[in-house]
C-alpha cells in the first residue's frame, strides 16, 4: 500500500506540472500571439506557431516561458508534498530526480535545436521548482 501511495503522490506531482505546464503556454500564446509568432531566422523548422518554448520570441518571452516553468514545476512540488502522507521530502527529491532526468533526455532530443543556454536552463529551473514547491508545502506544515 505504501508502494501505491508513494507513486499516486509522484504521479499527481507529474499531473500538475504537465497540465499547468501546458495551460500556462496556451495561455501566454493566447494573451500574447507576438511571443508564440515564428519570426524569420529564429524559429525552428517544422515548431508550431503556438508554441512560446520553440518559437523565436525575443527575451521577454523566453523569461516569462522560464518562470511559468519554475511556477509549473513549483506546484508539482507542492502537490507531490501535500499527496505523500509519510516523509514528503523524499516525495519532493524523487519527484525533482525524475523531472531532472526528463529534462536532460529532453536537451539530448533538441540538441542544436535551441540555443544551450535555454536548454541548461530548462534543465536546471524545473527540479528547482520542484524542490521549492516541496519545501513551501513543508513550510506550510509547520515542519520546516
Amino acid at each position: 500500500m505504501v508502494i501505491l501511495h508513494t507513486f499516486l503522490a509522484l504521479a499527481a506531482g507529474f499531473a500538475t506540472i504537465m497540465l499547468l505546464g501546458l495551460a500556462l503556454t496556451a495561455l501566454l500564446a493566447k494573451l500574447i500571439p507576438s511571443w508564440a509568432e515564428q519570426e524569420e531566422g529564429g524559429a525552428l523548422p517544422g515548431a508550431p506557431a503556438t508554441d512560446v518554448r520553440r518559437s523565436g520570441g525575443g527575451p521577454g518571452a523566453v523569461f516569462v516561458n522560464l518562470g511559468a516553468s519554475f511556477l509549473a514545476a513549483a506546484a508539482g512540488g507542492y502537490t507531490t508534498a501535500t499527496v505523500a502522507q509519510a516523509n514528503p521530502l523524499v516525495h519532493v527529491l524523487a519527484l525533482g530526480m525524475v523531472v531532472l532526468a526528463l529534462a536532460a533526455l529532453n536537451v539530448l532530443q533538441s540538441k542544436g535545436k535551441q540555443p544551450i543556454w535555454y536548454q541548461l536552463s530548462q534543465v536546471a529551473i524545473a527540479p528547482l521548482g520542484v524542490l521549492a514547491g516541496g519545501l513551501l508545502r513543508l513550510r506550510v506544515l509547520g515542519i520546516l
